[in-house]
């Protein structure tokens, strides 16, 4: 009896042994038939460049290479996985927009992805991965730099000039949109009254601007004060903005005054007359008409030929706002000239601002010419007398 109950177990035993065998094998080989099925080591993802550092709003391309190296032909799907919200991307090959490629036996084919980081975005790294199903998983990563904006940003790297009251003021800005969308600005200022202030773009005169999503233009900002503004510093605000978004420039323009003089006579008389070949003395008035003080102001003219005037000071080291200096002009007329009018211009010269007055001079013959011309004419008359005499009776 106990002979035959370990026979039989001996025999299942066997039985057993035979049996799991297949079994085994039978799980191994479906397994490795899902394998080949869904999984095939010979095509491969290729790029060389699997993280990046970018900015907010950077678009990214990407040239990924598919690799066949298996002996047959082989059709890859392909998607982008994990890619997060707001942001958007393109698969190309050649110029079409592709899921699938095909690739020959031992061959590769080239596709370029392009992601387009937005604007709005927080900083860190992004995983995404390009995925040819049931073959292989290329992992990308994007490393955002900073924190993203969705804004509009106007700025210049020199806000704050200095001049004259008469000077124009110009400015260079950058005006950059930093939204998702094409967006028109606006363009105005707040200068005090009486000040002129133009935009240009593209050197033509503008009161808005169109600049495109993640875009600059440059913008030209010109500023005229009024002739006689006060010395001091002016704040000059200006704005861009759209129903959305807006984005201000403070400039600040610096007045050290405005320079202007007058020049003439004490009497206010620019004509007087001259014997030819003598001098004349005139009093002049160099009048700082401004609100800045008039610095080396140096006295010139223009004459006729062979005439010459000199001044009495040559120059004028320092004129007050609203003082008057006075200075003679010494003109001598040429000897030679005969009677008529002649025009002498005088002018009082800074390196900011001049004066002009023109002379009208009268030149007169000496008296010993007229005398000289009286006795001519008494000598002919006694020469048509004598011979009247002489010969009259014959």
């Amino acid at each position: 009896m106990h002979v035959q109950v370990r026979l039989f177990k001996a025999i299942r035993c066997c039985a057993l042994l035979l049996l799991f065998p297949g079994i085994f094998s039978h799980n191994a080989i479906a397994r490795d038939t899902d394998t080949a099925r869904h999984i095939i080591p010979g095509v491969q993802l290729y790029s060389p460049y699997t993280r990046i550092s970018v900015p907010p709003g950077q678009t990214i391309n990407y040239t990924i290479t598919v690799i066949n190296n298996s002996n047959s032909i082989q059709n890859v799907n392909l998607s982008l996985l994990g890619l997060p919200r707001g942001w958007t991307y393109t698969m190309k090959a050649g110029s079409w927009d592709i899921r699938q490629i095909s690739v020959r036996p031992k061959k590769e084919e080239i596709i370029t992805l392009q992601i387009m980081v937005p604007l709005k975005v927080n900083k860190g790294g992004y995983r995404l991965e390009i995925r040819a199903s049931g073959y292989d998983v290329l992992p990308l990563t994007v490393d955002v730099s900073q924190r993203g904006t969705y804004k509009t940003d106007f700025f210049t790297n020199q806000s704050n000039l200095e001049g004259a009251a008469n000077t124009t003021f110009t400015f260079n800005a950058t005006l950059k949109n930093e939204t998702a969308d094409t967006a028109l600005y606006a363009l105005e200022s707040e200068a005090p009254p009486g000040w002129v202030v133009a935009f240009k773009a593209d050197y033509k005169q503008v009161a808005s601007v169109r600049v495109n999503a993640n875009q600059t233009e440059n913008i030209t900002i010109t500023v005229n004060p009024p002739d006689q503004a006060p010395a001091g510093t002016y704040k000059i605000p200006v704005l861009a903005a759209t129903s959305g978004t807006s984005a201000s420039l403070e400039l600040e323009v610096v007045i050290t005054g405005s320079y202007a003089m007058d020049l003439t006579t004490p009497s206010g008389l620019l004509s007087t007359d001259i014997t030819a070949g003598d001098e004349k003395r005139i009093k002049l008035s160099v009048k700082n008409t401004g609100s800045a003080p008039l610095k080396n102001v140096k006295m010139s003219f223009t004459a006729p030929s062979n005439w010459d005037v000199t001044f009495d000071p040559k120059q004028i080291d320092l004129l007050p706002p609203g003082r008057t200096a006075d200075v003679f002009a010494t003109i001598k007329a040429d000897k030679n000239a005969i009677a008529g009018d002649y025009v002498t211009d005088l002018e009082a010269k800074t390196s900011e601002t001049s004066a002009k007055a023109e002379f009208r001079i009268s030149v007169k013959t000496p008296v010993l010419w007229g005398w000289i011309g009286i006795l001519i004419i008494l000598l002919a008359l006694g020469s048509v007398y004598y011979l009247f005499r002489k010969y009259g009776r014959r």
